[in-house]
């Protein structure tokens, strides 16, 4: 419950912000694992044959886990309403 000091909509918007960014974080998370354990099994059937794409599915699921977790925390920082959320953000293309 927001204290008295607190406007009632901020209250709302940082819970729904933190749960958003929950949410994603833990979809990135089970994505992120599923995909280390697909490419770990890709790897320990195939043996090196198959390693280039068991670490690739495996690279995938960390990247995967990682870029969510980033979106994750931006949607939270959103919420809370810290201006500078976007500043963590690295940029998508070096120029």
């Amino acid at each position: 419950m927001p204290d008295n000091n607190q406007n009632p909509l901020t209250f709302v918007t940082s819970t729904v912000g933190n749960a958003a960014g929950g949410v994603t974080k833990a979809a990135g998370g089970i994505v992120g694992a599923a995909g280390r354990g697909v490419g770990d099994t890709v790897t320990g059937v195939t043996g090196n044959t198959g390693k280039p794409l068991g670490d690739a599915l495996t690279s995938l699921g960390n990247g995967v886990e990682g870029g969510t977790k980033s979106v994750g925390d931006g949607i939270e920082d959103a919420g809370q309403g810290k201006k500078d959320f976007l500043s963590k953000t690295p940029p998508m293309y070096e120029r």
